[in-house]
């Protein structure tokens, strides 16, 4: 890939064959307000998407339909799922290929976050299911181009060195918008739906925008070969026996995420449930339940992503916390009250922060090509999206297995992060 960065005076950037395991960047070096504003674009797209999957959907839904409020949120999430999960590493591979003038990753966030902001303006307007999965389906894909270049950057610009306290920054920013999602949503009027859409999409509006300006983006000077029908379907797949730590990270990875995204998913109605609470009482103890998983998070985060940097080690970091996560499980399955809820939370936290603070940073450390960066963080991103469409279903089904338990949704989060954990063990190339 030939490329060059947008000052003219720079010269290109040639093909780097080295592995992303080195502290070297596309173009040159960015400003210092540059991972700021990184951190904040990740924020961002938390926000929204946190609010809207984690508050503002449920909410609306059982509102609309008390009794089948759990089959509608598995169908729209599936719909959504679906395309982003088409979508996204297509998005990493054209990003690749991108020649606009502002560069090859500008374009994507800026597109994203329109598209995003006009998914949320849909949703905030419908009037029936099929115009909300509709305006899911456009959040997904606007938000999706910003996640894609999101974790793009990470490998193109944040030497290795840095890059699990960086991973670590965007981890503890992730944590403050889900907390701060949940409580923007419970504090909007409850007789004003549209707002619980609007609102948290504003947010990431004025929060994404800044890293455009700040990101100094690279200008590709020579044209892409051609890509044929192979190559698209090539965007889709990695060989996991010409690359198997990269097939063992993505594993590691969709297995976490699916752990945590079966509870966080079902969580508003695991607590309208076993708490006997309304729709409109769900919003506090949520906001409660969801600092203290950060409160555990931030710690976690902050303190091994600095361990990983400072001894240079990640797989112990991941394998150990996967089985904290199934342990974190256990106790949230066994919690016989708010409080206990609460300090299986704080340990759930704990252990997501510090798989998070390492994980990103190893993941971009497996990648086998830089020249097709966007593209294989395309499919890093599957890892993440695969769970989006299938937890729903499994959570669904298994909350109708057991009668309306959520014993049966614990035990198959709790086996996912024990995998999560395990399957890092065989990666041998990142230590």
């Amino acid at each position: 890939m030939s490329t060059e960065t947008s000052d003219p005076a720079e010269a290109s950037v040639g093909p780097a064959a080295s592995p992303f395991v080195g502290d070297a960047i596309i173009g040159r070096p960015q400003r210092w307000y540059f991972l700021p504003a990184l951190v904040l674009a990740w924020f961002g797209g938390g926000i929204t998407n946190g609010a809207i999957v984690g508050a503002s959907l449920p909410k609306l839904l059982a509102l609309i339909d008390e009794g089948a409020k759990e089959a509608n949120l598995a169908i729209i999430s599936m719909v959504g799922g679906v395309v982003i999960l088409v979508t996204t590493p297509l998005f990493g591979r054209l990003s690749d290929r991108t020649r606009a003038r502002m560069g090859m990753r500008k374009p994507w966030y800026l597109g994203g976050i329109v598209t995003g902001t006009l998914g949320c303006v849909v949703m905030a307007v419908s009037a029936n299911i099929p115009v909300l999965a509709l305006g899911w389906v456009i959040v997904q894909l606007g938000y999706g181009a910003v996640a894609m270049a999101n974790h793009t950057l990470l490998a193109d610009q944040v030497p290795g060195r840095i890059r699990a306290r960086v991973s670590a920054a965007v981890g503890v920013s992730s944590g403050i918008a889900t907390v701060a999602a949940s409580a923007i949503v419970a504090a909007l009027p409850i007789e004003q739906s549209w707002t619980w859409f609007v609102v948290p999409a504003a947010i990431g509006l004025v929060t994404v925008l800044p890293v455009t300006v700040a990101y100094q983006d690279a200008v590709r000077s020579a044209p892409a070969p051609r890509l044929g029908g192979r190559d698209i379907l090539s965007t889709y797949w990695i060989s996991p026996r010409a690359h198997p730590d990269f097939a063992w990270a993505w594993v590691s990875r969709f297995f976490m995420t699916m752990s945590i995204f079966t509870i966080a998913l079902f969580l508003f109605y695991l607590i309208m449930d076993t708490l006997h609470l309304s729709a409109a009482e769900v919003g506090g103890v949520q906001t409660a339940a969801l600092s203290f998983f950060f409160l555990g998070n931030i710690v976690a985060t902050v303190f091994f992503g600095w361990l990983s940097d400072r001894l240079g080690r990640r797989k112990i970091i991941i394998w150990v916390s996967g089985l904290a996560s199934a342990g974190g499980v256990v106790a949230l399955m066994f919690s016989a009250d708010t409080t206990g809820f609460f300090v299986a939370m704080i340990i759930l936290g704990f252990a997501g922060g510090a798989y998070s603070a390492v994980d990103v940073a190893l993941m971009t450390e497996v990648l086998p090509s830089r020249d097709d960066a966007g593209k294989d963080l395309g499919i890093v991103a599957l890892s993440y999206l695969l769970p989006q469409i299938i937890s729903p279903l499994i959570g669904a089904g298994l909350v109708t297995l057991g009668g309306g338990s959520y014993g049966p949704l614990y035990v198959f989060s709790m086996i996912c992060s024990a995998v999560a954990g395990l399957t890092i063990i065989p990666v041998r190339g990142v230590r």
